[in-house]
């Protein structure tokens, strides 16, 4: 269904300014970014089929939503019609933000380095 058929405070844009990112669902939040679908293939549709995509080995396991997607790939993400080269990029590098903020947050903890820190 396109987003213009949707009521106004059920559009994720609008839902997110009115209530904040919380509100949302990862399918909302993943067609914000994603931002337009394809003929035939509204935006959240695009964005449900991203979060189920399968890895390209064949095994039962998808990315298993959000998190799932912080090992996909660019070319696990051309898989899917309606991403052309610009919204890959764009994935990427959300993605890859993502993953560095992560890694800051890790690095910023305290470590149990000693067997006293671990007390």
């Amino acid at each position: 269904m396109p987003l213009k058929d949707l009521p106004p405070d059920a559009r994720p844009r609008e839902k997110l300014l009115a209530r904040g990112p919380g509100a949302l669902s990862d399918v909302e939040l993943l067609a914000l970014l994603l931002r337009t679908g394809i003929p035939g293939k509204g935006v959240l549709q695009l964005a449900q089929e991203l979060l189920q995509l399968k890895p390209k080995d064949g095994a039962d396991a998808g990315f298993d939503g959000i998190a799932g997607l912080l090992s996909a790939t660019a070319d696990d993400l051309k898989r899917i019609k309606g991403l052309g080269p610009a919204k890959c990029a764009e994935l990427v590098a959300v993605l890859e933000l993502a993953r560095r903020a992560m890694a800051q947050r890790l690095q910023e903890r305290a470590a149990f380095d000693t067997p006293d820190a671990v007390k």
